[in-house]
């Protein structure tokens, strides 16, 4: 039974992206026809850059929709998935527990567990324990004649949020922006911010003009909105900036 890291990468991203938001942007404000927008303006890459980084400052984010990123992703727990799922905009692929045997499944462990030798020891040692608890119904399963989907569709139920799952996730650019503003932020886990940070940096790399200043909610508010009992204190409260 494996222990797991992180692992991100992006099998595609919409082709000419900045001139689709470019064209889409200013369907909005021109008589024009988007189509002949999006071929006369190709070659001026900095004025498209430009006027998008203007049309996302105003809060005019509808036109990023258009634009979609697709990531693989493992090495991360049933746990993060649990949490990653409720960002409805989005399409999801999940390794399915019910189709693929989990007789010998990798894990994660949070880090407050990893560094104290004590809590490791108990966290692995149960670990192994519902890895032969698993492999045990499963023989159970087969000898009564069980195998397949029908034996792993009920014995996955004793699997902990720790085992390790796959997934494919697909984000428009509002959606990402919207990702990243709630779970780069310090509040949320620790798990899926590493993740959101992973996939922020390969937003970024591909389109600077859209996620430059993405992150945390609190770079684009100015202010943090979560009180001061959870506040990290890298921005002023929502009280100090605006009033009550």
């Amino acid at each position: 039974m494996p222990q797991v890291r992180l692992k991100v990468k992006l099998l595609e991203v919409t082709q000419n992206a900045v001139s689709i938001i470019y064209a889409a942007c200013r369907q909005c404000y021109s008589a024009k026809f988007a189509g002949d927008i999006f071929e006369e303006e190709k070659a001026n890459i900095e004025k498209r850059a430009e006027f998008i980084r203007r049309v996302i400052a105003s809060g005019h984010e509808s036109p990023l929709e258009h634009v979609k990123f697709t990531f693989a992703i493992e090495g991360v727990s049933r746990a993060l998935t649990h949490q990653l799922v409720r960002h409805r905009i989005a399409s999801y692929s999940q390794q399915s527990q019910r189709y693929v045997k989990a007789e010998d499944f990798g894990y994660v462990i949070p880090p407050l567990i990893e560094k104290d030798e004590v809590l490791r020891s108990e966290f692995t040692k149960i670990v192994k324990e519902i890895q032969e608890s698993y492999n045990k119904i499963l023989k159970r399963f087969k000898e009564k004649g069980l195998s397949g989907e029908k034996a792993n569709q009920d014995a996955r139920y004793i699997l902990p949020q720790a085992a390790e799952t796959k997934i494919v996730v697909t984000m428009n650019c509002r959606e990402l922006l919207h990702f990243f503003a709630q779970r780069c932020c310090s509040r949320a886990q620790w798990e899926i911010r590493k993740l959101a940070y992973e996939m922020l940096l390969i937003c970024r790399r591909q389109l600077p003009d859209v996620f430059s200043d993405a992150g945390p909610k609190c770079i684009k508010l100015g202010y943090c909105p979560e009180g001061e009992k959870f506040s990290c204190g890298a921005y002023p409260l929502k009280e100090k900036v605006i009033g009550k």
